[in-house]
């Protein structure tokens, strides 16, 4: 009977040895999962801290687990209890590397705001240098030129300060060294605010911008300032459409300044660059000014002259009661 009952044991016995088999599978499929989220959370580790250094890596989850200690009839949980311990330590490295990606954002908005103020105190600081004198020594004012065949063009040419032999006039300078005391001592604070102030357009249009940005300056007041930002326009713009306002409204902020001098050669040069653009009428007009400014009444009816000349109807139309007033101060033969 027993030798019977033998080959029944043996496959009892095999049976149970071979039973645990089906949950090693499962067991195998999840260690492999496991594995590869483990490699992808190394991976970003090493994308958000480069550079390998190991005090900020979570040590790498590797090796054989521990097998637990079983007692007879009790079932083991070794291989749970792995897999329970390496996703608390995958959602640790998770949680950390989020509380980094927070810090560094943080820190970048801080940078972006430092930088904004930055840029604010350097548009404060080129303010400054505006309403004073330039820090280049000098500032020239342009060149006029004629072909020398037109004796009024001649005449209007010496008022610039004296034709040469070539037809040019020579420019006009303002020494840094003949700034005044307060000019030198730079704009007080209420005055930067107040410039600050002003907001410089922003379209598609550069040149426009900042021809605006000029007129606003000089519509408040600040002729300094325009100046320096229309001779920027203007020498940045050549051939932009807004040019012949530029320069005419470059020397109005010298005029309104109270420097005929330095006004007279740009409204010269912007008559002579194109006597038909825009404002050419108006820099003849305002050339006429600059010579009644400076008591030269004789270089001032050669212009209003000229004025009546080449533009009739605006003299009769647009400008006629800035023409009849700058005529009323001065008493010109014919």
């Amino acid at each position: 009977m027993i030798r019977a009952a033998r080959p029944l044991m043996t496959a009892a016995l095999a049976a149970v040895l071979l039973t645990p088999a089906v949950p090693a599978l499962g067991q195998s499929d999840e260690q492999s999962r496991i594995r590869k989220l483990e490699a992808e959370v190394s991976a970003l580790q090493r994308r958000v801290f480069p550079g390998g250094d190991g005090r900020y890596f979570e040590p790498e989850i590797g090796g054989t687990a521990t097998p637990a200690t079983t007692t007879a009839g009790v079932p083991s949980t070794t291989a749970l209890t792995d897999i329970l311990a390496r996703l608390d330590a995958i959602e640790t490295s998770l949680q950390s590397l989020t509380g980094q990606v927070e810090l560094n954002t943080n820190t970048l908005a801080g940078l972006s705001t430092r930088l904004d103020a930055i840029e604010s105190s350097g548009a404060g600081s080129a303010v400054s240098a505006n309403a004073g004198v330039s820090t280049g020594g000098t500032a020239t004012a342009p060149t006029a030129t004629t072909s020398g065949s037109n004796a009024t063009g001649n005449n209007l040419l010496a008022m610039t300060g004296g034709a040469s032999a070539s037809g040019s006039a020579t420019p006009a300078t303002t020494s840094a060294a003949s700034a005044t005391p307060a000019a030198a001592s730079g704009p007080s604070a209420a005055r930067l605010s107040a410039v600050q102030a002003i907001a410089k357009p922003q379209t598609d249009d550069a040149g426009d911008d900042e021809y605006s940005y000029g007129f606003r300056l000089w519509d408040a007041g600040f002729y300094p300032e325009a100046q320096q930002q229309l001779t920027m326009f203007v020498e940045e713009y050549p051939s932009h459409w807004r040019t012949t306002y530029g320069r005419n409204l470059l020397g109005r902020a010298y005029l309104d300044d109270g420097k005929p001098r330095e006004a007279a050669p740009w409204f010269l040069n912007n008559y002579q660059a194109d006597r038909n653009a825009a404002r050419s009428p108006d820099s003849l007009l305002y050339l006429a000014e600059s010579m009644i400014a400076m008591d030269d009444e004789n270089r001032a009816c050669i212009a209003l002259a000229e004025f009546g000349e080449t533009y009739p109807a605006i003299a009769a139309g647009r400008l006629q009661s800035q023409y009849e007033a700058n005529r009323a101060k001065v008493s010109c033969s014919g």
